[in-house]
């Protein structure tokens, strides 16, 4: 019943599956701009880190980081990872000025701190490095 009002304001709490491993993804997938919002307004509340991957289905560097995010997720378990659909939901991506896919956008109680543009998956790790640290001075 859960997954079944889940599914009806559009929130994918349940591992996407990855052909290439059999663990299940830290990474929050969302389907609706309300359930989007109220995820988002409770991080708000969290000193934690926050890291949104804003891409498209149809993009080829986006797929190509989608291994590494999972990657990430699964070890820097202190922070948030959501991966957020530009076609499903352009009012987000118009909200944060994402222009290009993949954009990773990094969030501390609401604000952003950072920003990766690009497939750049060392770049990403660097910052999410950086600024997972910095939660305790948050």
């Amino acid at each position: 019943m859960g997954s079944f009002l889940s599914s009806l304001v559009g929130y994918n709490d349940s591992p996407s599956e990855d052909s290439s491993s059999s663990e299940p993804s830290r990474v929050l997938a969302f389907h609706s701009s309300p359930r989007w919002q109220l995820h988002f307004d409770s991080a708000k509340e969290t000193p934690k880190l926050l890291v949104i991957d804003f891409s498209a289905s149809w993009c080829g560097p986006c797929k190509f980081m989608e291994p590494a995010l999972k990657d990430m997720a699964a070890r820097f378990t202190e922070v948030d990872f959501v991966k957020i659909d530009v076609d499903e939901l352009p009012d987000v991506a118009q909200e944060f000025g994402v222009q290009a896919m993949p954009t990773f956008v990094l969030l501390r109680k609401g604000k952003e701190v950072d920003r990766v543009v690009g497939a750049q998956k060392n770049e990403l790790e660097k910052k999410v490095e950086k600024h997972k640290t910095l939660q305790a001075a948050a």
